[in-house]
This record gives C-alpha cells, structure tokens and sequence, in this order.
C-alpha cells in the first residue's frame, strides 16, 4: 500500500473497491444488521409527504398548500396508496417503487410528547431518547448507549460534529462529513481516533504521517467520494452523499447517523413545488439512491427517517405551515415488511387534532424504535431499559 492509498482508507474511503486491504482488516461480520438514522432537523411538514387525501378536513385547513386527491390525469395530484392515504409526486419515482415492493412503510401519529415546540429542546429531547421530565445527561445519547450494548457493530456518524445521539458511548465513535466540502478535514478528536486504528502497526508512521496533511487527505477524500458517487453530478445532491454513506455502510459501518437539514417552512411552503417539494424530491432520490449502491446488503438494512415535530395541521397566513406536534416516520430496508401504515391510527378531523393545531402523539419514538432494536440485534428488556429509559417497547413486525 503507498501512501495515497493510505490516506485515502484514513480519511473513510476504506469501503472503496480498490482499498480492499480495509475491508479485509475492519470488515463487520457479513450479513449483520445495518441501521442507519436519518434526522430531518427543522420539523419537516408530514402532511404534505404522506397526504390524507381522504379528509375533507385537509383540504378545507390547507387552501393553497393541499396537495390534489390521486387523479391518473393530474400528475400533481398524490399517489394513490391505501385507507385514503397519498404520496406526494415529487417522490414518485424514488419513495413509491420501495412502497410497491413493500420494502417502505410509515408510522404516522409519531414523536415524542415533548411539548416545548423548540427545534434545538426537542431535537435534544429525541437524540438523548429519555422520557419527559426527565432532569438529562446532555452527554449521553440513545444510539452511543445502543453501541456500548452491541458487540461487532462498528458506529459512525456521517455529521460534522459527533451529534448528541452518539455522544456518552465510553468508546470513541468517529463522525465524518460526506458533503465533499473542499474546506473539510479531520478535527484533532476524529485523527486521533484513526491514528489509534493503526497504533502498533507497520502503518502506524504512515498514519502519523498522513494525518499531520489534512489538506492533503481533504482533497485525497474528496476525489476519493467523487468517485465512489458513481458520477453524481453534485456533492450537494443527497443522493451523491448516501451513495457514499454506502460505501462505508455496506463493508465497514452497522450503525449510523446522518441528517438533513432545510425543513422549517414557515413561509411559502408549496405543496408540488417550492422548498418542501424540492426537499423531499431530495430526499427521497438519496434514499432510493441508498438502497442502490447497498445491492444485496440493502437486504440486511433497516433505515428510519424521523424529524423533531411536524408541522401544524393549518397552513399560515404566509402560506407555510408552523412548529407542530406529531409528525410520520418512515422505515425502508430490503426486508422491512412495508406496503403499509404501521402503529396506531385515528381520524384526520378536527376533533381530533391535538390541541385543535397538531396531529397527536400516538406511537412514541423511544418505544417503537425499542421494539425495533430488540427485534434486530436481540435486545432483553434490561438492555432496551439501559437505551431508552422507561420506555415501554412496541413491536410494530416492521423489521
């Protein structure tokens, strides 16, 4: 190996086809569980992504941003699914496919019964993954503690900053951005952490070498990701940094964190176009690009989408929508038993509201994504107590 290659597998290219010197050495068991969490930070509008189009009550509470019953001859009206549910068009050709191969589901009637409808308060309130009321470790987050109960289950957060969600582990967890920002590099925390890797090796001067250049590894990785994005035209296109999520995920990595940001849509929301449509055309084209790069790993994937809040039930004054309550999770992976609404349900009408403004709180995130580690990695109920206090974990057969 010289010393491009080198810096190449430090800097987290190490899943590449041509490094397989890394997946040989760091290689997680094959077939193991993949999970993978994706944060929508700024409460994103679940009603215009999985659309009630059987309430009237929807399209009396939104008149410009309604997004259109399914009409074959109206391609901007919702994707027909199923109890007088829709998808909206923009995800048409990336969400819908994984829905029809029932490799997709949704949880509506989620989240957590804070009720601060703070964006930082309830972002920390979900990554700490604590009841409410709670007095809180600020260092200690649900998926750091997951980790120190897994054996084999190499993390890593594709962020930055190592979020509130991995922090607390009593074992380092790196975090690396993929965004291909030329102003990226390793902060002293992450290249110390890789430098450790290869402490006592024959690699070890190569590392001390390579990470004292992180300039030099910010352009080695940048081309590097470039191209493991299979000719993604922009680095700034979800989909081009899930493809690189995957190259990490598929041989290297079984838990992970990534998240979006862009979703508070106070004003000029749009409903077909605009901000939230061109987000979630986004977002959907990543994780459908996700699905791709893994191949037959996709099969031993699981990924949950969830966001703060959502949004509340009534568009504003300025065409958009504001902090919310319950909001829609979303689970995909290869095996995921999707093809469905998952949870408990209720009527989309006013009566039902919470607070007259918010969908309600039906199926809490710290019991339902309890449910789901128990089922995937085996979890007693001792050990799902140590990831989500108190929680009262809930099968939902998703996974």
């Amino acid at each position: 190996m010289n010393r491009r290659e080198f810096l190449l597998a430090a800097a987290g290219a190490a899943a590449a086809s041509t490094l397989s010197f890394s997946g040989r050495l760091f290689a997680a068991p094959a077939n193991s569980p993949r999970f993978l969490l994706v944060f929508l930070r700024g409460g994103y509008d679940c009603n215009n992504l999985l659309v009630p189009c059987g309430s009237d009550f929807y399209y009396e509470s939104r008149p410009t941003l309604a997004i259109a019953k399914p009409d074959p001859g109206n391609p901007d009206s919702a994707v027909a699914l199923d109890g007088g549910w829709g998808l909206n068009p923009v995800v048409r050709d990336s969400l819908y496919p994984l829905w029809q191969k029932r490799q997709l589901a949704f949880i509506p009637f989620a989240g957590t019964n804070d009720l601060s409808r703070s964006h930082f308060e309830t972002q920390d309130h979900i990554e700490r993954g604590e009841p409410v009321g709670a007095s809180g470790n600020y260092r200690s987050g649900f998926l750091a503690r997951l980790s120190g109960l897994l054996t084999g289950v190499p993390a890593i957060a594709f962020t930055d900053n190592l979020p509130l969600s991995f922090q607390g582990a009593g074992h380092d967890i790196p975090n690396i951005s993929l965004k291909a920002d030329p102003k990226a590099h390793f902060n002293e925390r992450q290249a110390a952490i890789l430098a450790g890797m290869y402490k006592g090796t024959a690699l070890a001067q190569a590392s001390a070498d390579g990470l004292a250049l992180p300039q030099s590894i910010s352009r080695d990785l940048r081309d590097e990701m470039v191209a493991a994005s299979r000719g993604a035209p922009s680095a700034h296109n979800f989909a081009a940094e899930t493809r690189r999520i995957a190259t990490l995920m598929r041989d290297r990595y079984r838990l992970g964190f990534v998240d979006v940001g862009g979703w508070d849509t106070h004003v000029n929301q749009g409903s077909t176009k605009g901000g939230l449509a061109y987000n979630l055309k986004n977002l959907g084209e990543g994780l459908a690009a996700y699905a791709d790069a893994l191949g037959d790993a996709w099969n031993d994937t699981t990924v949950v989408v969830l966001s703060e809040f959502g949004r509340t039930f009534r568009e504003n004054g300025d065409r958009g929508t504001d902090h919310g309550h319950g909001t829609v999770h979303w689970v995909l992976g290869g095996k995921v038993a999707g093809g469905r609404l998952a949870g408990e349900q209720t009527a989309v009408t006013q009566a039902n509201l919470f607070q007259n403004r918010d969908y309600p709180i039906l199926n809490d995130y710290r019991d339902v994504l309890g449910g789901m580690f128990a089922r995937l990695w085996g979890l007693n109920a001792g050990q799902l107590q140590t990831v989500f206090p108190q929680a009262k974990a809930r099968d939902l057969r998703l996974v």
